[in-house]
């Protein structure tokens, strides 16, 4: 079934789902953004809709709203909805794109007759483009009327909707920051490491992708453990204590992620989670008592 909808906050992510679904034949209504210019190029963009700077009553035009703002703002944007009263939001859908957030958010709209979820589509969203979204999940949680809503946008975009009850929804999105954030966070460390030996940043990238994209298609292929690699993976503590000394040499965040990340290694993917665990405490000590005599000495 397709629905009109209203977009609120047309930025990387409002854009880019409003334009797909005004292609599968969704009516877009009011765009709303913060600014005239932004409003212009985001009505531009999806190739429908009108443009907005503000709330107004023209949002309840179409049958459901969007919310695509920042998480800190969704608070404030549905207490401006609210303030239109009952008459317009009564039988209204309303859903946010929150990943960490559940449709409690919206509680306030739900007493004024809206029903009310959350649809958050499993995708980065760089601004260049829109990406591939066939076959993403898409993660879903809120009143029914929202869910069927959220349901048909899910399958409108190709995506694959997951139902989530809404005390499950940070959790989820934690590790959805883990696989995507976190993972640049240490790939980008890696490379500036080769680059403080004096390798080219291109030459770095050129080298060290292709290692984490063949770990990944291993993972796909082989599954966890078998696609486990490095000196954690072969039982080798004498490595892992030779990087954690060489590593001093480097900001305190490099040593410090690389020993929680070493424990977290361990704890998904080693047989014996207890015995590595005690070699690895046991390296930490033997450093840290190490450079204490280092000071001492100095």
């Amino acid at each position: 079934m397709k629905y009109g909808i209203s977009i609120i906050g047309a930025g990387r992510l409002g854009r880019s789902l409003g334009r797909r679904l005004r292609e599968q034949g969704w009516k877009i209504h009011a765009v709303v953004t913060q600014g005239a210019g932004t409003a212009r190029r985001a009505v531009r963009f999806i190739g429908g809709g009108r443009g907005h700077t503000e709330l107004s009553v023209g949002v309840f035009s179409a049958s459901a709203l969007l919310l695509a703002v920042p998480d800190f703002a969704i608070a404030s944007v549905a207490e401006g909805l609210a303030s239109f009263g009952s008459e317009n939001l009564k039988g209204k859908v309303v859903l946010h794109s929150s990943g960490a957030l559940s449709s409690e958010v919206l509680a306030r709209l739900r007493t004024l007759g809206a029903a009310v979820g959350s649809m958050h589509p499993l995708q980065t969203f760089s601004g260049i483009g829109i990406p591939a979204l066939d076959g993403r999940m898409f993660v879903i949680e809120g009143d029914r009327a929202a869910l069927r809503v959220a349901r048909a946008m899910t399958r409108t975009l190709g995506g694959h909707p997951v139902q989530l009850t809404a005390s499950n929804k940070s959790l989820y999105h934690a590790a959805a920051v883990i696989s995507a954030g976190h993972v640049l966070a240490l790939e980008e460390s890696a490379i500036r490491i080769f680059v403080s030996l004096g390798i080219k940043r291109r030459e770095a990238l050129k080298a060290l992708l292709p290692l984490t994209r063949q770990v990944l298609e291993n993972l796909e292929r082989i599954g966890p453990r078998a696609a486990w690699t490095g000196p954690l993976a072969r039982g080798d503590y004498s490595v892992v204590a030779m990087h954690e000394d060489a590593m001093r040499a480097l900001p305190v965040e490099y040593l410090d992620a690389y020993r929680a990340v070493n424990r977290l290694a361990v704890r998904v993917l080693a047989r014996d989670t207890g015995c590595a665990e005690r070699k690895l405490t046991g390296i930490s000590s033997k450093s840290a008592t190490k450079s204490r005599l280092t000071e001492v000495g100095a």
